[in-house]
C-alpha cells in the first residue's frame, strides 16, 4: 500500500532526509506496498476494469496497482512526479510485461505530470486512479486536488475517478505506529502532524477539483510483516517517518517504531496490524 502510503509532506525548512531513496523504494515495492492490494482488487472488481479500460494512475509509484489492471487487460499510463526511485521499478515490473499483458505498447509510465501524459494520439482515459491513501497527516491532501484537475481534461465525460483514504483511527492499527512520527518530529508538526482521518475528506477533495462523488467502500487492508525488522522497513518506506528522522536520526527513529510495534508481534515473531482504508468513486463533470 500506494505512493506512500500517503504523500510525503515535510516542513519547507526541513533539511533532506538522511535516508537512501533507493533502498526506501526498494523497501516499498517488496514489504509495504502489497498491503494495498485488496483496495486495488476492490475497485477493480467494482468498475469492472478489464479489456478496454484506459487507465491513468496519478502518483504510480512502483507500478503494483497498474500491473494489476494490465493483467486484467486495460491499457494503463502511470505518473509520478516526485519519486523517481519508485518509478525506475515500476518500468522494471511493468514495461517487460507490456508485451503480454494487453495491445502493443498499452503501457506508459512518466516521469512528470498528467499533462506530460496527454498527446493527440492517445485516447481519452475511462478511469483515473490516485490510490495512495491520504487522511492521516495534516495536510496530506494537499496538491491533490490541482493534479485531479490536470488529470480530469484527459478523461471521456462521466469517466469515474477514484481517490483512496485511511479509515476511522479506531479501525486502523497502524495510527498508534504512525503518531510516534508526530512525536520525534515535532519541530517540524506544522506540516507532518499526525491526524485522525474525517469522515469527508475524499469527498471534500474530490468536490474542490469540481468531481461529483458517486459511491465508496471500506476494504480491510492488515499490515502483515514477517518480522519486527521488515515491519520497521516497511513502514520507513512510506516517507511518513522521513521528517521525524531529519529531527532525530535514524537510529532513534528504528528504536522507537520497534517499541511501537512490539504490541502487534505475535508469538510466532510475525506482526500483524489489521487496517480499514476507504476508497471513493467520483465522475468527470
Amino acid at each position: 500500500m500506494t505512493p506512500t502510503l500517503v504523500r510525503q509532506h515535510l516542513a519547507h525548512a526541513a533539511e533532506t532526509p538522511r535516508v537512501d531513496p533507493g533502498a526506501r523504494a526498494r523497501d516499498w515495492s517488496e514489504i509495504q506496498e502489497r498491503m494495498l492490494v485488496p483496495l486495488y482488487e476492490a475497485v477493480y472488481e467494482r468498475l469492472d476494469v478489464g479489456h478496454g479500460t484506459r487507465l491513468l494512475g496519478l502518483g504510480c509509484g512502483s507500478g503494483l496497482a497498474l500491473l494489476m489492471a494490465a493483467s486484467r487487460g486495460a491499457a494503463v499510463t502511470g505518473v509520478d512526479a516526485s519519486r523517481p526511485e519508485r518509478l525506475a521499478l515500476a518500468r522494471e515490473r511493468l514495461l517487460p510485461e507490456a508485451r503480454g499483458t494487453g495491445p502493443r505498447g498499452a503501457t506508459r509510465l512518466v516521469d512528470g505530470t498528467p499533462q506530460d501524459a496527454a498527446d493527440a494520439e492517445t485516447p481519452a482515459y475511462t478511469l483515473v486512479t490516485a490510490f495512495e491513501p491520504i487522511g492521516c497527516l495534516a495536510g496530506d491532501s494537499e496538491g491533490l486536488g490541482e493534479l485531479l484537475q490536470a488529470a480530469t481534461p484527459l478523461a471521456e465525460r462521466g469517466a469515474p475517478v477514484v481517490l483512496a483514504g485511511w479509515g476511522p483511527p479506531e479501525r486502523c492499527t497502524t495510527s498508534s505506529v504512525l503518531r510516534v512520527a508526530t512525536k520525534l518530529a515535532d519541530p517540524l508538526r506544522s506540516a507532518g502532524s499526525w491526524r485522525p482521518a474525517l469522515r469527508d475528506d475524499l469527498e471534500e477533495v474530490a468536490q474542490r477539483a469540481g468531481l461529483k462523488p458517486d459511491g465508496s467502500g471500506r476494504v480491510a487492508c492488515p499490515f502483515g510483516y514477517a518480522d519486527l525488522d521488515s515491519a520497521v522497513r516497511g513502514l520507513l518506506s512510506t516517507g511518513l517517518f522521513d521528517a521525524a528522522i531529519s529531527a532525530t536520526d535514524q537510529a532513534q527513529v528504528d528504536k522507537e517504531v520497534a517499541e511501537a510495534l512490539h504490541p502487534y508481534q505475535r508469538r510466532d515473531r510475525t506482526v500483524w496490524m489489521p487496517n480499514v482504508f476507504r476508497y471513493l468513486i467520483a465522475r468527470v463533470p
